[in-house]
């Protein structure tokens, strides 16, 4: 038995509550009352969304080229086809996810994967909260209610494709959005080690252009479609917008809405549910240079948190004559996608 009268260490007390505090947080967040007088710099989560976009992007790079990434099913999809997790896909999650809990601790992050085992944050990088590129281009700042904030992550948008080696279709991909609105995008391509960005009425990266509206009447539409999609799909973008309509097949989210961005698309269209964390960076690009996402049935999607996400209505995103397209009814979402379980 230990002497009776042995004083705990202040110091040693110290660093034990403050780990055990950090623990407390990342696992459960800011308690409410906190969050409502806490602010954070949407400047700066920028900065750190590209920081840690290219982070995870590096991760992606490395295990493919090492050929290391272990695949395997996570499930099916409504569809009935495999939902494909690699290695790949689990440390950018880790390197992303982690990096903003040691960054914003008790920032709400909503990522596509989820990871069970215990976090050393000793062990996380530091992340660089001033990006030079930002800094140049952006000038102002704006500072929002911690609470208003949910960080939506896809980790490795393309997982297919990924594991098929077609590179040029995978993205890693973070949005900021505030109060369900998708304020702040940032798509990195690893294999091109190229990022884009855009701050919603703010600014956007230098390697991104506005695209002008060239389009003449008569002209064939480009429509960009799932390689997954079915014909039927194609024959109803096809019966609602001509024949010599031409059908883009491509992998990714991420990947088809810069395709529209970029102007090598007229509109993306998605006619199953697809999960929030694949469009939310691709709306936010889109909305900074006026243009738009929705659901096939004209509705904006919101991404306020974690309860719902689901899209379940389909998806059209275009940077001219969305209504337009709309109101052909291009295409319509499967009824399957009706049952919300």
């Amino acid at each position: 038995m230990g002497p009776a009268n042995a004083k705990l260490n202040p110091v040693g007390a110290a660093a034990c509550f403050a780990f055990g505090l950090c623990m407390v947080i990342y696992v459960f967040g800011f308690p409410d009352w906190f969050q409502k007088e806490q602010k954070i710099s949407l400047k700066e989560l920028l900065s750190v969304s590209i920081a840690l976009v290219e982070r995870g992007g590096t991760r992606v790079r490395e295990i493919r080229e090492r050929n290391t990434l272990a695949d395997r099913s996570k499930g099916k999809t409504k569809e009935g086809a495999d939902e494909v997790l690699t290695e790949g896909d689990m440390e950018s999650h880790r390197a992303i996810v982690y990096g903003f809990a040691k960054t914003f601790p008790g920032l709400q992050v909503i990522s596509e994967e989820s990871d069970i085992r215990p976090v050393n944050f000793k062990l996380i990088e530091n992340v660089n909260s001033k990006n030079e590129e930002v800094d140049k281009l952006i000038k102002n700042d704006m500072s929002v209610p911690f609470h208003s904030v949910a960080v939506w992550v896809d980790p490795l948008d393309a997982t297919q494709e990924y594991k098929e080696n077609l590179q040029k279709f995978v993205t890693v991909m973070i949005c900021v959005a505030v109060n369900g609105q998708p304020t702040i995008g940032v798509i990195h391509k690893p294999f091109e080690k190229k990022t884009v960005w855009a701050w919603v009425g703010t600014g956007h990266s230098s390697n991104l252009k506005k695209v002008e509206n060239n389009r003449k009447e008569g002209d064939p539409h480009n429509i960009i479609i799932s390689r997954s999609h079915t014909g039927d799909v194609a024959e109803s973008v096809r019966r609602s917008l001509g024949n010599s309509t031409n059908v883009i097949y491509a992998g990714g989210a991420g990947y088809k809405t810069l395709e529209v961005i970029e102007g090598r698309a007229d509109a993306y269209v998605h006619t199953t549910r697809i999960k929030k964390w694949d469009i939310c960076a691709g709306n936010a690009l889109l909305s900074a240079f006026h243009g738009k996402m929705t659901t096939l049935e004209g509705a904006f999607i919101d991404y306020s948190s974690r309860k719902e996400v689901k899209n379940n209505d389909g998806l059209l995103a275009t940077l001219f004559d969305h209504y337009k397209y709309l109101e052909q009814h291009i295409a319509k979402p499967m009824e399957h996608n009706k049952d919300k379980s």
